[in-house]
């Protein structure tokens, strides 16, 4: 017998509990509308491209003319000889907007979430977490190893008792708009506590980024508060790629000089970086954007309720629709997906036990037509018409 094959039984048993994933790729860029490798085309309710940029002609343009400049890689780490001009140029404007004294880039999400938190926090600390938080704040807090105390989701009682612990340091890490339920965390009531306790407040606005706000700064913004730590990614309603970390000056010279996973990666392409400014350019002139993709969304979340299903609550771009078991959802995505819907079915370990359901993400671009077809094909699953 091989060393792993283990592997074998453990992949069959996560296709018995209706667990098994696979990959399709498209034949399409990102849209409204994609087209599978398998030549179909579908509604695109799946993509976190929310305010329709991926695909935007100025981004690309930008992107091509970055690359033409400076080549196509970073070709080093930023503090070997990876450094170029135009990051320091997407820095400047993600402070801006984010209303930081700096920001620095890093090459995902998931790499800031991981790097940042150890970074900050580490044994004889203590992390308070939401339940429903993205994985990468998962692994940055085990990475640390502070306590962590993880609290029900939205439970700022369960914050505060937390806090009462003695520490060395004191951390509070939650995600801005929750990935997979859409709703938003109470941040004005977690700046207060924070405060209180002498607390570092870490923000996760990786889906609130050009989605809320009046200037489409995130849900710090429409909350009206400032976050010791903010972190941000660049591909999703920006439409490009990677991350950054928004705060004081000191915050991040501090992660430039000692956050690993900034150290010791090699830097964005230019390319990214450029997309990126054409699209925080967009949403600084296009407000209208933000303006359709709430209205859609809200629209969205509201008949959903109508025909019975529970969303959460959401009125957010995520909306998330409940039902229950992983092989019911699966089911679920089939059906609308005959139906020219794709919105993909959501299960465990990425939600928990008993609410598997379908993601539905909420465009800028969905017309009026694509949007009733998705409320048409969930209204055929409880037997309408």
């Amino acid at each position: 017998m091989g060393a792993l094959d283990f592997l074998g039984d453990e992949l069959e048993a996560l296709r018995a509990r209706g667990l098994w994933r696979t990959l399709e790729p498209l034949a399409s860029a990102q849209g409204a509308s994609v087209t599978l490798a398998t030549g179909e085309r579908l509604a695109n309710f799946s993509s976190n491209d929310y305010l329709g940029l991926a695909s935007d002609p100025r981004l690309v343009r930008a992107a091509q003319e970055a690359s033409g400049r400076w080549g196509c890689g970073g070709g080093a780490a930023r503090l070997i000889v990876g450094d170029l001009l135009e990051h320091h140029a997407l820095e400047a404007e993600l402070a801006a907007h984010k209303g930081a004294e700096r920001a620095i880039l890093f090459s995902s999400g998931w790499q800031a979430n991981v790097g940042v938190i150890p970074s900050l926090v580490g044994p004889g600390d203590l992390v308070v977490s939401d339940a429903l938080n993205h994985a990468s704040i998962i692994d940055g807090i085990r990475l640390s190893k502070a306590k962590c105390v993880v609290v029900p989701h939205g439970d700022v009682g369960a914050v505060r008792a937390a806090l009462d612990q003695p520490a060395r340091r004191k951390l509070v890490a939650t995600d801005a708009i929750f990935s997979m339920d859409g709703d938003v965390a109470p941040l004005a009531e977690l700046r207060a506590l924070c405060d209180d306790h002498g607390a570092i407040l870490y923000v996760d606005e990786a889906h609130a980024t050009g989605v809320l706000g009046p200037t489409g700064a995130g849900a710090c913004e429409a909350a009206g508060i400032r976050a010791d730590v903010v972190m941000g990614t660049l591909g999703k309603a920006l439409g490009s790629f990677g991350a950054y970390v928004a705060g004081s000056s000191l915050l991040c010279e501090w992660l430039l000089q000692r956050c690993r996973s900034f150290v010791f990666t090699t830097a964005l392409p230019p390319s990214a970086c450029a997309a990126a400014r054409a699209a925080l350019r967009i949403v600084r002139e296009e407000p209208e954007r933000r303006a359709r993709l709430m209205a859609n969304a809200v629209h969205f979340a509201e008949a959903c309720e109508a025909l019975g299903y529970d969303v959460l609550g959401s009125r957010t771009p995520v909306v998330p629709v409940i039902v229950g078991a992983p092989g019911a959802a699966l089911e679920a995505a089939a059906s609308v997906r005959a139906r020219g819907v794709l919105a993909r079915a959501i299960r465990p370990p990425t939600v928990p036990e008993g609410t598997s359901r379908l993601r539905f993400a909420l465009r800028a671009d969905h017309t009026e037509e694509q949007i009733e077809a998705a409320l048409a094909a969930l209204r055929s699953l409880r037997g309408g018409r």
